[in-house]
């Protein structure tokens, strides 16, 4: 990912969600860059410094409901309140800045381990913390080399992962179920997180590979329903 201004804000003690709000919205027009964009649950907005944010002429705002998040380069973003999926759409991005608005740690607390923000709280600012890598057995090369490949093509789109690439990973690990038994569903999402993979595409292999050690199947596409990985 970029090296880009990333923060969020969080609540403290002693803090009112208006207050949260206004800290996330201050540090964001303090960050250089391109237009701001707003993006919010719904239209309606309880938050007052928001709401001024989102009257002026220059800001675009968007609400989930038909906002195809994620793509940001050269604008600056609040993300207000998002849940896991929205919280993705900020997640190894590119933008000018980001600022989160915090509404559940257990939302955030693996987006906050990884991209290591500025923290936003009442009288406070925790700067980023130095790189700290969570000590992960390594994968076998046959899957690290696939997880590179996926990555390096999930890149090359400016929605990441591609439906062929899924039925390709699906297929692998059903036709090639020996070199997957070994690989836990947390050394996988480590890695693909090391690779710079967005949010979304991690969630998405993660996912893959714990219905199979489910014992479920996946429906793959004619084309690629005989596929392995060499």
């Amino acid at each position: 990912m970029p090296d880009i201004p990333i923060a969020i804000s969080r609540l403290g003690e002693d803090d009112s969600r208006e207050a949260q709000n206004l800290r996330a919205v201050t540090w964001l027009l303090a960050q250089s860059g391109g237009p701001v964009v707003v993006v919010t649950p719904r239209r309606s907005v309880r938050s007052e410094s928001i709401a001024q944010l989102i009257a002026r002429p220059d800001v675009r705002h968007h609400t989930w409901r038909g906002h195809r998040g994620g793509h940001y380069g050269g604008q600056r973003v609040l993300q207000a309140w998002p849940d896991r999926t929205h919280l993705n759409d900020v997640w190894n991005v590119e933008a000018d800045a980001i600022a989160v608005i915090e509404w559940n740690l257990e939302v955030t607390a693996e987006w906050i381990a990884h991209l290591n923000p500025v923290q936003l709280f009442p009288g406070e600012t925790i700067t980023p913390s130095p790189a700290q890598h969570s000590a992960v057995d390594p994968l076998p090369e046959d899957v690290d080399g696939i997880l590179k490949h996926v990555a390096t093509m999930a890149a090359g789109y400016s929605s990441g992962l591609k439906w062929n690439e899924e039925d390709k990973l699906k297929a692998d690990m059903m036709n090639r179920p020996g070199r997957w038994v070994s690989v836990t569903v947390g050394q996988v999402r480590a890695r693909c997180l090391e690779l710079g993979m967005r949010g979304k595409d991690v969630d998405t292999i993660a996912g893959f590979l714990q219905r199979r050690k489910d014992g479920r199947r996946f429906n793959v596409r004619s084309s690629y329903r005989d596929f392995r990985f060499n």
